[in-house]
């Protein structure tokens, strides 16, 4: 007769199959997942409506098994049934909640033109399977574009729009670089489909770029979650305990000391002269694969984190040619995915020059820094897809991963792994005080205190930012509440948990291994630390404050928020 733990083990695996078919494509990196043969994403109101009722079908199969005695079983299968409902919570929040497929063009373009994008990222060579894929995917385009304008020409969102169309400039001839430079590493079948394709697809996305620069005065205005569902996302997708105002209170805090602490380093060091660029991509791509492996050599001499013969490496690369022209689609890596977790990772990395992006800039002169953070993805999620437990393989919400991420940007710096580099130290301190003030832009834009306006302002006089660039990064954080804040929100949960495990053990007179603690944490990467802390601490507390607020479902916010101020 099925237990609970193997009636629940079956319906994970039935609703990752689903999610990993259905769910919306994402620029970011770590929601990538590796889709069917042939997918293409589907976001009409008719699919839009499908994906609804079948959610409905697997939450009423995850609330029967939470009422047929499940306190009674291990901790650690109730945390796996609790990472399953935060899975699901997160599924209405994105198809009920933001509605971004109706309302947001920068969205629409990624489900239009991301798939290509992603294809694109795998190292060569492509396959039969690429190959077919990427036909069907510029073959699609058109309809892709027909498909956004008709849903933004109901719910559209007038600052999305510009923001897209910016993005969208000569956006036929970027197009069609990366055709021609595909062509040649396809077999003469693939070839000649793609050039039948390309100019279709070209057309339709400058079709698509002229109708959001004429069309987005008219269109809506832009529309914040709220604060009652802002809390909702946080206990119920997230499971973080915190009042949304606390969040912010905390992320001043450590922006003050990211400002103290840069201004400290850069005065200590203002006679030491800034380390150059690399000479090119190919030279930084050298260098990172020297440094890597410097990393990896000191978590493991420092006793922080394990570091089996069997974790694969994370490499920089010189960006493709094909990829160039559509960089903007998404972060430049290929983190691989649970079916390719042997497969080293590859970030690309761009010709250095003196205007480079910003985290692109810091990567030129010193690749330890984007080492100790995708880096810290790379290790994280390959540790955690190949964990025996197949429910905590896979992406639930950006406070876990990215909080993993930024803490050990501080742990490695602590660590002294920029001994040599003290331009680099003030760096990371720097990537502090940015990642402080997003949760501060993120969380008052999502709650209603800051306007659009307020919000560029702010960013304006606190990074500082040029108003474009921080209007650019503020338009989305309206449409993705959550994410900018997940970096620090998510380093403050590591560090409670981390610094409560060192306690209890002081106090119990135990040895305490910082690197078995991080082993877990790393491992577990995907579930979020109120649950981990259970498991880990015994200690429910998190959970508990989580309870109070209510089943999900029950107090699931619908409609999708109200106008800005």
């Amino acid at each position: 007769m099925p237990t609970l733990a193997t009636d629940l083990d079956r319906l994970g695996a039935e609703f990752w199959e689903w999610r990993d078919a259905t769910s919306f494509r994402t620029s970011d990196d770590i929601p990538r997942v590796e889709r069917p043969d042939g997918w293409l994403p589907r976001f009409d109101p008719a699919a839009v409506e499908e994906f609804r009722l079948a959610l409905d079908g697997f939450t009423e199969r995850w609330k029967a098994i939470d009422t047929a005695g499940l306190e009674a079983l291990p901790v650690a299968v109730q945390v796996d049934h609790r990472l399953l409902g935060a899975a699901m919570a997160r599924v209405h929040w994105e198809l009920a909640v933001l509605r971004n497929c109706e309302r947001d063009a920068v969205f629409l373009t990624s489900q239009v033109l991301g798939p290509w994008f992603d294809l694109l990222l795998p190292p060569l060579p492509f396959d039969a399977r690429r190959q077919s894929d990427l036909v069907r995917v510029l073959e699609a385009i058109p309809g892709a574009v027909g498909q956004a304008i008709a849903n933004l020409e109901r719910a559209g969102v007038a600052t999305l729009a510009r923001v897209a169309a910016a993005d969208l400039v000569d956006i036929g001839a970027r197009l069609g670089r990366s055709v021609d430079a595909v062509v040649p590493l396809t077999d003469a079948a693939t070839a000649a489909a793609l050039r039948a394709a390309r100019p279709a697809a070209s057309e339709a996305l400058e079709r698509y770029r002229a109708w959001l620069a004429t069309s987005a005065d008219g269109l809506g205005a832009d529309v914040i979650v709220g604060r009652e569902a802002f809390t909702w996302y946080l206990r119920h997708v997230a499971l973080v305990t915190h009042e949304p105002e606390e969040l912010v209170r905390a992320a001043m805090q450590d922006y003050r000391r990211s400002v103290v602490a840069e201004a400290a380093t850069r005065t200590r060091y203002r006679d030491v002269p800034e380390v150059p660029l690399a000479a090119s991509a190919e030279a930084e791509s050298a260098a990172e694969a020297t440094a890597e492996a410097e990393v990896r050599a000191l978590y493991e001499s420092a006793d922080l984190l394990s570091q089996p013969a069997s974790l694969r490496r994370y490499r920089f690369a010189p960006t493709p040619a094909y990829l160039e022209p559509i960089a903007f689609l998404g972060v430049n890596d290929d983190l691989t995915s649970i079916r390719r977790v042997a497969d080293d990772a590859t970030s690309y990395v761009p010709d250095p020059a003196p205007d480079l992006p910003y985290f692109d800039a810091a990567n030129a002169r010193d690749p330890r820094l984007g080492i100790i953070h995708e880096g810290a993805h790379s290790q994280q999620l390959a540790l955690s897809w190949t964990q025996p437990n197949p429910l905590r393989r896979h992406f639930i919400d950006s406070v876990a991963n990215e909080g993993i991420a930024h803490y050990n940007e501080e742990l490695m710096l602590t660590a002294g792994l920029f001994a040599d580099a003290p331009h680099s130290q003030a760096i990371v301190h720097n990537f502090m005080r940015l990642r402080a003030l997003r949760v501060v832009v993120d969380v008052n834009l999502a709650t209603g205190a800051f306007s659009l306006p307020e919000a560029v302002d702010f960013f304006v006089r606190m990074v500082p930012m040029d108003v474009e660039t921080a209007t650019e990064e503020t338009s989305y954080y309206v449409a993705t509440p959550g994410l900018a804040m997940s970096y620090l929100v998510g380093k403050h949960e590591v560090m409670r948990l981390v610094a409560d495990a060192a306690v209890a053990a002081a106090l119990d007179e135990a040895e305490f291994s910082l690197r078995d603690v991080h082993d877990f944490v790393w491992r577990n990467g995907n579930v979020p630390m109120s649950l981990q802390r259970w498991e880990l601490l015994e200690d429910r507390s998190d959970v508990d404050l989580i309870d109070a607020a209510g089943p999900w479902w029950v107090s699931a916010p619908v409609g999708g928020g109200v106008t800005a101020p």
